[in-house]
């Protein structure tokens, strides 16, 4: 076999085994609550095992995965470029489905999450969430079903929250209006799944 065929079945190869998990791609409809578990029926369990545990909304905490990484598992931020066009890393740590950053994910690592927890496994990082906005109950005093706010203090974490740093920010405040509304709309369409 010539060199060249070699080679392009080694890419092929190569090519076949990077894109087929479900498990990093998002779900076909994000926009539709009752496609997204239907197609995901582990990010339900997942979601209602928060509930439980934490009193968290599965709508909110739906709206709020929704904006952080759009469902996907090994999201991360996007490079930074010096000049425009040599890559110098990336915005921050956030990482998975709950963007967490490296030293918060620690911390929840030491705590309730353990040494194995992983930022794109479904169960962790909700179980994550769940334990943030606990913790943002707590040292805030924001309503675990106040989405909007609870979503500023998850972006802008519980000390820029309480500085109020997300005043100055009019795209953080129209985008924490906009997770509100998507955990609205995610409530009403989980309400109507379920009659069917």
């Amino acid at each position: 076999m010539s060199s060249f065929f070699r080679a392009m079945a080694c890419v092929l190869l190569l090519g076949s085994c990077g894109g087929g998990s479900s498990e990093f791609s998002a779900p076909r409809n994000l926009d539709d609550a009752c496609s997204i578990v239907s197609e995901r029926p582990e990010y339900l369990r997942a979601f209602r095992a928060v509930e439980r545990r934490y009193g968290v909304p599965v709508p909110s905490l739906m709206a709020i995965i929704y904006q952080e990484s759009k469902f996907i598992g090994n999201n991360r931020t996007p490079h930074r470029y010096a000049l425009g066009v040599i890559p110098v890393g990336r915005q921050s740590s956030a990482f998975g489905y709950s963007q967490a950053l490296d030293g918060t994910w620690e911390e929840y690592r030491q705590g309730p999450g353990g040494s194995r927890a992983r930022r794109d496994d479904i169960n962790d990082a909700t179980d994550f969430m769940g334990w943030y906005m606990t913790q943002t109950v707590a040292e805030t005093g924001v309503p675990i079903n106040d989405t909007r706010n609870q979503y500023l203090a998850y972006h802008d974490g519980r000390t820029g929250f309480k500085r109020g740093t997300w005043r100055s920010k009019s795209w953080l405040v129209r985008i924490a209006g906009e997770v509100e509304g998507r955990a609205v709309m995610y409530d009403q369409q989980l309400r109507s799944c379920r009659k069917r």
